[in-house]
C-alpha cells in the first residue's frame, strides 16, 4: 500500500513532537511505502531534513509557501471563470459556515488556474473582490482588501497547483493548508483520505493572528475566518478524523466536524527505550529541563521567568531548556536578552540534542506552552519516571492527573503564562524528593499502561488495512 503523509511546518524539517509521530509511524510500518506531502514555509529549507529517512519513505514531495514573494502576475488580462467557479472562490475567500469544497477544489485543480500570480492579477479577481466587498466588506478600503486577500490565498492557489503524487491513502497531519491537499488527493484520485489533528490549527493560527502585528486590527477577523474555512475542508473530506483526546473531539465537533468521523487515538511511547538512562553526576543540585523548541508557542520567555522565581527558593538550581533554536532565532535571541535583563544564572540552552543523554539526569521537567495537543516530550519524561509540571493546555491535564484510573498525579498543572505559579509548582517539587519519586512512578504506570508506542502503530496499522487494503 502506498500512503501519502501531508504535512506542514513539520516533518522533515524541524523536530518535536509531530514529526517524531510521523517519522515513528513510517519506520514502525515498513510493510507500507509512504510519500511525504511537506509543506514548508520557506524555500531555504529545501532539502534541509532533520532526520535520516527511513527505507519506506520513497519521496518528499516539497513546497515552500513564500515561493508567492517571487511571482509577479501579468495584470488585467480575462481567465473566463464560469459563474459556479466565480462562486467557489468567492466562498473561499469569503468564508462563512456553509462553505462546499466540492466545487472549490473544482476550481483549484482547474488549468484555468495553472498560474496562480496571473490570475490574482486578473479581471475576474477584481470582479470577485469587487463584489465580495460591496456584500460583505463595505467599510474596508478596497485597495487594502485587494492586496491583503491576494496574499492570503496566493500561497494556497500556488501549493494546490503542485502535482498531488497518486496513493492509496491521503493522511493529512493537520487541517489548514495540509488538509486541503489531502483533500485534493482524494477529489482527484478518488481514494480515502484520514485526518490526524494533534492540536486544533485553526485555534492555534487564529492566537498567532490576534497576537501579530503584521496585520492590522480590521483584518484579523478575515485571516483567522480564513484558515477556519481552511480546516472546514478537512472536516469535510476525511472519510475518518483521528483525535488525540477527548477534549480535542468536542472542539472538532463544535467546529463542524461529523461526530460519528470521530475516533480518538492517543499518543504513543516507547517506555523501554526509556530504562537505564544515564543518570546526574553525584554531587549536582538539582537539575530542571525543559524537552522544548524555542519557538513563541511554547512560551519560553514565562519558563524563564519560572526559573527566576525558583532561583530565589532553589538557589543551586540549574536550568536546561533541550531544543532547537533555530527555528525563530529572533525569538531566541529575545530569550537570551530577558535572561541578561533578569541576570538570571545556570540557564542552558543545549539546541537539539538526543533527549536520552539529558532525561535521565533531570529532577524535575517542565513545559510551558500556550497551545499543545498531546505533547510527545511530556509522554517521554513519564516513560523516563520524571515528574512534569505543565501548563493547562491540550491533554497535559489528562496526561497528568488521569482520566478515571488508579495511577495517581504525575506532576502539577497550573494556569497559562503565570510563571509565578509554575515557579512555585517546581519548587515544590525541588523541596521534596519523595514527592518527586512519587510523581515520576506514577507517570511510568501510566505511560507504560495506557501510552504505549505499540497500541499507536497498532491502531494505525488497522485504519489503514480498513482504508487501503493489504501491504506494499
Amino acid at each position: 500500500m502506498r500512503i501519502c503523509l501531508v504535512a506542514e511546518g513539520s516533518y522533515p524539517y524541524i523536530t518535536g513532537g509531530v514529526s517524531s509521530w510521523i517519522h515513528a509511524l513510517i519506520r514502525h510500518m515498513p510493510e507500507h511505502e509512504f510519500v511525504v506531502y511537506a509543506i514548508a514555509a520557506e524555500r531555504k529549507q529545501k532539502g534541509k531534513y532533520k532526520y535520516t529517512l527511513p527505507d519506506n519513505l520513497v519521496e518528499v514531495r516539497e513546497v515552500f509557501l513564500d515561493d508567492y514573494l517571487r511571482i509577479d502576475g501579468q495584470w488585467g488580462h480575462r481567465v473566463k471563470l464560469s459563474r459556479e467557479e466565480k462562486g467557489a472562490l468567492k466562498s473561499l475567500i469569503g468564508g462563512g459556515e456553509q462553505v462546499d469544497w466540492g466545487p472549490i477544489l473544482q476550481v483549484l485543480h482547474h488549468p484555468k488556474l495553472k498560474n496562480a500570480a496571473d490570475f490574482l492579477m486578473s479581471k475576474d479577481y477584481f470582479d470577485i473582490m469587487s463584489e465580495l466587498c460591496m456584500m460583505k466588506y463595505p467599510q474596508i478600503p478596497f485597495t487594502e482588501m485587494f492586496w491583503t486577500v491576494r496574499s492570503m490565498i496566493l500561497p494556497l492557489l500556488l501549493t494546490a497547483r503542485e502535482p498531488v503524487p497518486e496513493a492509496d491513502i491521503y493522511h493529512a497531519v493537520s487541517t489548514g493548508y495540509a488538509g486541503v491537499i489531502a483533500s485534493l488527493g482524494k477529489h482527484v484520485y478518488e481514494k480515502p483520505m484520514l485526518l490526524t489533528e494533534h492540536g486544533i490549527y485553526s485555534r492555534e493560527r487564529e492566537e498567532e493572528i490576534i497576537k501579530a502585528d503584521w496585520v492590522k486590527g480590521y483584518f484579523k477577523d478575515i485571516w483567522i475566518e480564513y484558515f477556519y474555512t481552511l480546516s472546514a475542508c478537512a472536516y469535510q473530506y476525511a472519510d475518518q478524523v483521528i483525535t488525540l483526546f477527548n477534549r480535542n473531539r468536542e472542539i472538532q465537533i463544535e467546529l463542524g466536524c461529523e461526530e460519528e468521523k470521530i475516533q480518538i487515538i492517543p499518543n504513543g511511547v516507547g517506555v523501554a527505550d526509556f530504562a537505564g538512562l544515564p543518570a546526574k553526576p553525584a554531587g549536582e543540585p538539582l537539575w530542571i529541563g525543559g524537552l522544548v523548541r524555542v519557538v513563541p508557542i511554547k512560551d519560553i520567555k514565562t519558563m524563564i521567568l519560572s526559573f527566576q522565581y525558583v532561583k530565589y527558593e532553589v538557589p543551586d538550581a540549574k536550568f536546561f531548556i533541550m531544543g532547537p533554536y533555530e527555528e525563530d532565532l529572533e525569538y531566541y535571541e529575545e530569550c537570551l536578552q530577558l535572561i541578561e535583563s533578569l541576570q538570571l544564572k545556570d540557564v542552558i540552552f543545549t539546541g537539539s540534542v538526543d533527549i536520552k543523554d539529558y532525561i535521565g539526569k533531570m529532577d524535575v521537567l517542565v513545559l510551558t506552552s500556550i497551545s499543545e495537543g498531546q505533547p510527545l516530550a511530556v509522554l517521554e519524561g513519564m516513560a523516563a519516571g520524571k515528574p512534569f509540571v505543565t501548563t493547562d493546555v491540550g491533554s497535559c491535564k489528562e496526561l497528568l492527573y488521569g482520566a478515571d484510573d488508579e495511577y495517581g498525579n504525575a506532576g502539577t498543572v497550573v494556569p497559562v503564562m503565570n510563571y509565578e505559579q509554575i515557579g512555585q509548582a517546581i519548587v515544590t517539587l525541588c523541596q521534596s524528593g519523595r514527592l518527586r519519586k512519587e510523581y515520576g512512578g506514577n507517570g511510568l504506570e501510566r505511560a507504560r499502561n495506557r501510552y504505549t508506542r505499540e497500541a499507536f502503530i497498532n491502531n494505525y496499522k488497522s485504519l489503514y488495512r480498513t482504508y487501503g487494503g493489504g501491504g506494499r
